[in-house]
C-alpha cells in the first residue's frame, strides 16, 4: 500500500499557461528559444571565467556559481513545460511534483544567500581594497558558497516537511506549469490555513533577512563609493549597477508570489514564469553587457579562437 499522504493521488494535472492550441504552439517556439538562451548565456559566462586568468578573482568565482544555479533553476521545470505544450494531457507524478517543489526552494534559497555573498564581496572590494584578497581568501569563498547551499537545503527541507503528512485524496489539478508549493497545499484533503501561513512565514523570513542584508550592504557601499575618485567611482558604480539590477529582478517577483500566494489572478503565472525563466536569462545578459571585464574577456577568447583557426 502506498503512503497515506498520496494514497489516492498518484499524479497531478498541470493546467499550464494557456488552453489555446495556437498560443501553446507559440509558447513552445518562444520558450524553446528562451531556454536555449539561458543555457548558452550561462555557459558563456562559465567558459569565459574559466579560460580567462584575469577573471580568476573572488567576484567571478561567485558569478559562475550563480550561473550554475540559474541554469539548474531554469531546468527544473522549463523543459517539461516546453514538452507539455505539445501534449493534450499534462501530468506529473507525485514524486515528480515533490521533486520540483524541493529543487525550486533549494535553488531559490541558495541563490538568495549567494547574492548576499556577492554583496559582501563587493563591500570588501570597494571599502577595504588593500585587504581584499586577504579577506576574500579561497577558504572564505568556499565557506560562503557552502553556507549558501546549506541555507537553501535547510529552507527547502523545512518547506517539504510541511508536505509529508498531508493527505491528497481528491482534487489533483494544479493551475500552473509546474508544482508550486502554495498551489499544491491547497489540494490537500484537510484544512491547511495554518500550514499556508507557515509556508509564507518560512519563505518570507528568508527573503526578508536576505533583502535587509543586501539593502544594508549596498547602502554602505554606495556611501563609500561617493568618496572615491571620479574614475574609481565610475568603475564601482558600473559593477554595482549590475549587481543591484540582478537583486531587484530576483526579489521583486518573490514579493508578489509570497505576499499573495493564494490569489486566483493570472498574474501569479506571469510572475512564476519571470522568476523561473526570465531571471536566469537576464542575469548573464546583465553581467556581460554591463561588465567591461567580461566583455573584454569574451573578445579576447573570440580573437584567440579566430587566430587559432587561421594557423591551422
Amino acid at each position: 500500500m502506498e503512503k497515506a499522504n498520496h494514497s489516492m493521488v498518484s499524479e497531478f494535472i498541470l493546467l499550464g499557461l494557456s488552453k489555446s492550441q495556437n498560443l501553446q504552439i507559440l509558447f513552445f517556439l518562444g520558450f524553446s528559444v528562451v531556454y536555449a538562451g539561458i543555457v548558452l548565456g550561462n555557459l558563456l559566462i562559465l567558459v569565459t571565467v574559466t579560460f580567462d586568468s584575469c577573471l580568476h578573482t573572488p567576484m567571478y568565482f561567485l558569478l559562475i556559481n550563480l550561473s550554475c544555479i540559474d541554469t539548474i533553476l531554469a531546468s527544473f521545470a522549463t523543459p517539461k513545460m516546453i514538452v507539455d505544450f505539445l501534449r493534450e494531457r499534462k501530468t506529473i507524478s507525485w514524486w515528480g511534483c515533490y521533486s520540483q517543489m524541493f529543487f525550486m526552494h533549494l535553488l531559490g534559497g541558495s541563490e538568495m544567500m549567494l547574492l548576499v555573498a556577492m554583496a559582501i564581496d563587493r563591500y570588501v572590494a570597494i571599502c577595504k581594497p588593500l585587504h581584499y584578497m586577504t579577506i576574500m581568501s579561497p577558504r572564505v569563498l568556499i565557506g560562503l558558497l557552502l553556507s549558501s547551499y546549506a541555507v537553501g537545503f535547510v529552507h527547502s527541507s523545512s518547506q517539504m516537511a510541511f508536505m509529508l503528512n498531508l493527505p491528497f485524496c481528491g482534487p489533483n489539478v494544479v493551475d500552473s506549469f509546474f508544482c508550486d508549493l502554495p498551489l499544491v497545499i491547497k489540494l490537500a484533503c484537510k484544512d491547511t490555513y495554518m500550514l499556508q501561513l507557515l509556508v509564507i512565514a518560512d519563505s518570507g523570513l528568508l527573503s526578508l533577512v536576505c533583502f535587509l542584508l543586501l539593502l544594508v550592504s549596498y547602502t554602505v557601499i554606495i556611501c563609500s563609493v561617493r568618496h572615491c575618485t571620479a574614475s574609481g567611482s565610475s568603475k564601482a558604480f558600473s559593477t554595482l549597477s549590475a549587481h543591484i539590477t540582478v537583486v531587484t529582478l530576483f526579489f521583486a517577483p518573490c514579493v508578489f508570489i509570497y505576499v499573495w500566494p493564494f490569489s486566483q489572478y493570472s498574474v501569479d503565472k506571469i510572475l512564476s514564469v519571470f522568476y523561473t525563466i526570465f531571471t536566469p536569462l537576464l542575469n548573464p545578459i546583465i553581467y556581460t553587457l554591463r561588465n567591461q571585464e567580461v566583455k573584454a574577456a569574451i573578445k579576447k577568447i573570440r580573437t584567440r579562437h579566430i587566430n587559432s583557426k587561421h594557423t591551422l
